[in-house]
């Protein structure tokens, strides 16, 4: 089967914070894309969820995005280095601040 997801992605590990109404549950990322971003948390929300982000820079620079939860996978903490990564792959939809930045930042990742 194909790999469906962007073949873009590069790990990198940046604070996210995360919600549906505001963005108040922290977390990091596992990997990013142009288009999407893997946020690593033991507490996934459902697929299909949007979801309002505010994305970190190393710089400090805030990105505000909605995302939809593409896919979820929940395991429990003390089982994290066994199973794998758990978390949220979020499709990114809109970005209202720092969209130039953030494409910026995954270009420069890429280099």
């Amino acid at each position: 089967m194909a790999e469906k997801r962007d073949l873009n992605r590069k790990r990198k590990r940046i604070k996210v914070r995360f919600g549906t109404d505001e963005p108040k549950k922290m977390a990091f990322s596992d990997d990013i894309s142009p288009r999407g971003i893997f946020i690593k948390t033991a507490s996934p929300e459902k697929p299909g969820l949007l979801l309002n982000l505010e994305i970190t820079l190393p710089d400090e620079t805030r990105i505000l995005c909605r995302g939809r939860i593409h896919w979820a996978k929940r395991v429990p903490p003390n089982m994290v280095r066994l199973v794998g990564k758990g978390g949220m792959g979020i499709k990114i939809l809109s970005f209202s601040q720092g969209q130039r930045e953030y494409q910026e930042f995954v270009a420069n990742l890429h280099r």
